[in-house]
């Protein structure tokens, strides 16, 4: 049975899948009920041991999130800093985070799925950061993440001009993983989660920490990091239950310790 959290965040459960749906008519905009929302979700999937797996999508099939609600975050209330806490949150979180992308995914829509591990775009989608054309910027990651992630040219392109692009524009540009068709993404999404949350839970862990947290350093202090991660791994109980799976030719059992 899905609950509602904060009136905006549908929380749904399937086995080691938690999917937060954003349900914020009519555009499924960000405010700070739908940052407290998905900040809750994300806190209640991380508490819970059995689950493995986090998505988050938008509801009806035109928008994930048309941005921020701006006149509420240009109130000054203090809802930017969190939802930029959030964005480190998802980063941060043991969980792979899927944006299962359903539609428009503007500004703050857009940076919300960046934040994300993986991105898969329904064929309808558009991502885009137009904050430019109301004189403003990016304000949740924008301008640090997406030239990380498509490369600083195309990136200051999209980001100067504010010009949205589609799809499969993204997906060429690697800024999704997969583009389905729009009655497919649901199902796609919830595949991604379950072979990603069917992983060594430690290990994926500290493969995120890894790569979010050597993104900033020079090669060589990015090599010590993997090294003190590979270090601490390698004495788990999961990493000997992987080797002994992989002698036996049998599947492993996680225990996430």
């Amino acid at each position: 049975m899905a609950q509602v959290l904060h009136d905006v965040i549908r929380e749904e459960r399937d086995g080691v899948v938690s999917t937060l749906t954003i349900d914020h008519p009519p555009a499924n905009a960000i405010s700070s009920a739908v940052v407290a929302g998905l900040a809750e979700g994300l806190e209640r999937a991380e508490r819970d041991e059995s689950c493995r797996a986090l998505v988050i999508t938008g509801a009806g099939p035109k928008f994930f999130s048309a941005g921020a609600d701006i006149t509420q975050f240009a109130a000054g209330d203090g809802s930017l800093g969190a939802a930029v806490d959030l964005t480190l949150r998802l980063e941060r979180s043991r969980l792979p985070v899927i944006a299962a992308v359903n539609g428009v995914a503007f500004g703050g829509g857009c940076e919300l799925s960046l934040a994300c591990d993986v991105r898969i775009a329904a064929r309808s989608a558009r991502f885009g950061q137009p904050e430019i054309k109301l004189g403003i910027m990016p304000g949740w990651g924008g301008t640090q993440r997406l030239p990380r992630l498509i490369g600083r040219s195309r990136a200051t392109e999209l980001l100067l001009t504010g010009d949205p692009i589609n799809a499969e524009t993204a997906f060429q540009l690697g800024l999704v993983s997969v583009v389905v068709e729009d009655d497919a993404l649901a199902e796609a999404a919830s595949s991604w989660a379950h072979v990603l949350g069917s992983r060594a839970p430690l290990a994926l862990a500290a493969i995120k920490r890894a790569i979010n947290e050597g993104a900033h350093l020079p090669i060589a202090d990015g090599l010590a990091l993997e090294q003190r991660e590979f270090a601490t791994l390698f004495g788990s109980e999961d990493a000997a239950e992987g080797v002994s799976a992989f002698m036996q030719k049998r599947q492993p059992t996680w225990k996430g310790r």
